[in-house]
């Protein structure tokens, strides 16, 4: 690390986060700014490895708790921060580094709201529920998409995930209605396969959520 980039004594620390690039302000006891500095994924953990441990601020984002969790385990008190609570600690001529210098202001307010750093469980847990309600919305939608391929045969199916499972492969196996063999084809392909899938998976029992 640049001779440059060891860590000054700083009150607080402001991190605005790139997917490869890291903005870090350091900020003293009044607020007056000790460091600016850039750094790379790799090197990033290791100038808070050097710091003395101090409070750092960053918004809460894609690769926060990642970052926290790590900062964290290195003696820091860490903060993340709602995006829209930065927004007005943001100067004109906005940049990178403004933007860091401003989530470090933020930090040192008394009244701002933090967003609690998460443990692995919890992050894997939330993901889960977040999958389960996207395949669910994604079952709904294909299977009000196929109802109305079956109205357009005059084939009228009842509403509800349970009863469409139902009645389906009854229509499908009806010679006597007006479904097209091509139709029937495409419906089979999008019930046995995705529906069914997708309706296992949503229909499983649902973990238990985490407390907001």
């Amino acid at each position: 690390m640049a001779h440059r980039n060891l860590p000054r004594p700083a009150a607080v620390y402001g991190i605005d986060i790139g997917k490869n690039v890291f903005h870090v302000v350091g900020l003293s006891s009044d607020g007056t700014p000790v460091q600016k500095v850039r750094f790379r994924r790799d090197t990033l953990l290791q100038f808070f490895a050097r710091a003395d441990p101090s409070i750092v601020g960053m918004e809460s984002c894609a690769g926060s708790q990642w970052l926290a969790r790590r900062i964290q385990a290195l003696g820091h008190k860490v903060r993340l921060i709602p995006a829209q609570f930065v927004k007005p600690y943001v100067k004109s001529n906005k940049n990178d580094i403004i933007d860091a210098e401003a989530i470090a202001e933020a930090t040192t307010r008394p009244t701002m709201r933090f967003v609690t750093a998460k443990a692995t469980d919890q992050v894997d847990l939330q993901a889960l529920h977040r999958i389960r309600d996207q395949m669910v919305g994604s079952r709904t939608r294909l299977i009000n998409q196929m109802r109305a391929f079956c109205l357009e045969y005059g084939v009228a199916l009842r509403q509800g995930a349970g009863l469409f499972k139902l009645d389906l492969p009854a229509a499908l196996n009806d010679p006597e209605n007006d479904l097209s063999p091509a139709m029937r084809r495409l419906l089979g392909d999008l019930y046995y396969t995705p529906i069914s899938c997708a309706s296992k998976s949503a229909s499983a029992k649902s973990p238990k959520r985490l407390r907001r």
